[in-house]
């Protein structure tokens, strides 16, 4: 809830908010099938090296959601300030988000390819829950800053045009301005 508030503020916008938590929902559901097959010991946990179906601690979908929301948080504000910034100083909806795909999916990328290294290197361990973590978190911030971030975000945002943007006013009014300046021209 905090953090669709921050969104609000921050964009000035009500469908980014929305959209963020729709993301953030798919991004983790997907990780929890990831988890929930490689649990089941199948072929997939034989990878692994889950044999016999094993339950997943409680824990485990908890921490996954919380550090998941936080990168893919992260993921979305960098995305999102480099599009509402050429969007402000262009006002061209379709050209902001080609722009802003454009100068964050490396470092983007980059960072989710560490993530998913260091959470990867989790399925070496020999205790089961490591294990189930980091497959779970290796596939969530794939599926999240590749998927989610470089494909769906833009696409949605192409689709809803200057929608994208849209507050209504009186919410203009209430919501506090903390909008980004738009940069000068090159």
């Amino acid at each position: 809830m905090l953090s669709s508030l921050l969104l609000l503020v921050a964009f000035r916008s009500v469908l980014i908010p929305v959209k963020a938590a729709a993301m953030n929902l798919l991004s983790v559901g997907a990780a929890y099938g990831v988890v929930s097959l490689v649990a089941d010991g199948g072929a997939l946990g034989q990878l692994v090296g889950i044999d016999n179906p094993t339950p997943v601690p409680p824990f485990i979908p908890v921490m996954m959601f919380a550090i998941l929301f936080g990168l893919s948080m992260d993921y979305e504000v960098f995305l999102l300030s480099r599009i509402r910034e050429a969007f402000l100083r262009d006002g061209d909806a379709r050209g902001a988000i080609t722009e802003g795909v454009a100068g964050t999916a490396r470092v983007i990328t980059a960072a989710a390819a560490i993530m998913v290294a260091v959470f990867g290197a989790f399925i070496l361990s020999d205790e089961v829950f490591l294990k189930l973590i980091g497959v779970g978190m290796a596939t969530a911030i794939f599926v999240d800053a590749t998927i989610i971030r470089m494909v769906l975000v833009p696409a949605l945002m192409q689709l809803m045009g200057r929608w994208t943007w849209w507050m209504p006013a009186w919410m203009e009014k209430v919501v506090p301005n903390a909008e980004l300046e738009p940069a000068p021209a090159r």
